[in-house]
């Protein structure tokens, strides 16, 4: 099994603390069934840099908003574990991409 990250780009928070109840639920419930293939819930982004090879720094225009870490069997099936993510439903895109060990 390998480790794939899902990077979150897009999609907004709750507008009210219902709102931010039942996307909480929804993680709740994602979280139970992916089971023990969740190996990081992760976390939402915030402000973003983006360094050039030169060295030069600039404010980031393509930033993700998120990631989780999941293990699964192969890329399609962490891309299947990754369309019940609650991003989805609040307008987000997710890139999957498979990990592996560099050192």
């Amino acid at each position: 099994m390998a480790n794939y990250l899902l990077t979150y780009y897009g999609g907004g928070m709750p507008d009210s603390p219902e709102e931010t109840a039942q996307v909480m639920q929804a993680w709740t419930a994602w979280f139970a069934q992916l089971g023990d293939a969740l190996v990081d819930g992760g976390n939402p982004t915030s402000r973003s840099r983006a360094i050039s090879p030169d060295g030069s720094v600039m404010d980031a225009t393509m930033a993700p908003t998120g990631y989780s870490i999941i293990k699964a069997d192969s890329l399609d099936a962490a891309v299947t574990a990754a369309k019940g993510c609650p991003v989805l439903a609040g307008g987000a895109s997710i890139v999957v991409s498979e990990t592996f060990a560099a050192m």
